[in-house]
């Protein structure tokens, strides 16, 4: 097959202990998954109807690139979050069918434009100049989930210039990762490749240029890098 241009290059992320890498397909966001996060941000959280949205596949930030701060904005926040790497997908998943899918664990960041989301909630329009712009998805290099045992008191947490920002524990979350999969199921058909940034605990306020981050799951994988 012949293409009218350079077909682009497929977003991919290193992997813990191995040259391959992990080919991204989609990337999948909740928010309003920690209640304490929800509340510092006016809101409540709606249990029944979770809130979704996506960042595109080259929005990620990977091998200790540099965050480039982004256009058209004067109050670029953090969001430290687990990242989930699916191996498998499919359609109307159970919650056990979707942990079979799990192929990974990461850290990131959903970087958000906060001004053009705050503009976006008054007039009732979607969020995706807020949260899908270029370089909004650093993310770390992945660990196998055969490697990893996650519990209620795993620690995701985010600090910037050397001071903690964000602290949270997985079991402070609202939905759980394998309920998260398998709601998403019922929207999208999920595949092998996609991403999902699974929420953020309380403490989000702004980055600057020149500031450095270092987001952890703890135990499993760290994420290093500097706003440029």
């Amino acid at each position: 097959m012949s293409y009218a241009i350079t077909p682009p290059a497929i977003p991919s992320l290193p992997i813990i202990g191995s040259d391959q890498r992990f080919p991204v397909r989609r990337i999948f966001c909740i928010g309003r998954n920690y209640a304490e996060h929800a509340r510092e941000m006016g809101a409540t959280v709606d249990k029944d109807t979770p809130l979704f949205f996506t960042k595109p596949a080259d929005a990620v930030v990977t091998d200790g690139a540099d965050v480039i701060y982004p256009q058209a904005t004067q109050d670029l926040h953090h969001e430290v979050e687990m990242v989930v790497a699916l191996g498998g997908g499919g359609r109307d998943l159970t919650a056990p069918q979707a942990a079979e899918r799990i192929w990974g664990y990461g850290v990131g960041l959903d970087l958000t434009r906060r001004d053009l989301q705050a503009i976006a909630k008054a007039k009732s329009h979607p969020w995706d100049v807020a949260k899908g712009f270029d370089h909004s998805a650093p993310v770390s290099a992945l660990r196998p989930a055969s490697e990893v045992k996650l519990d209620a008191d795993t620690a995701l947490t985010l600090a910037i210039n050397g001071q903690q920002r964000q602290h949270g524990r997985l079991g402070d979350m609202v939905h759980g990762v394998n309920e998260i999969i398998a709601i998403l199921s019922t929207l999208f058909e999920l595949k092998a490749g996609d991403l999902i940034f699974t929420g953020t605990p309380a403490g989000v306020s702004a980055l600057q240029r020149g500031d450095h981050f270092r987001a952890e799951l703890v135990g499993v994988a760290t994420l290093e890098g500097k706003v440029a």
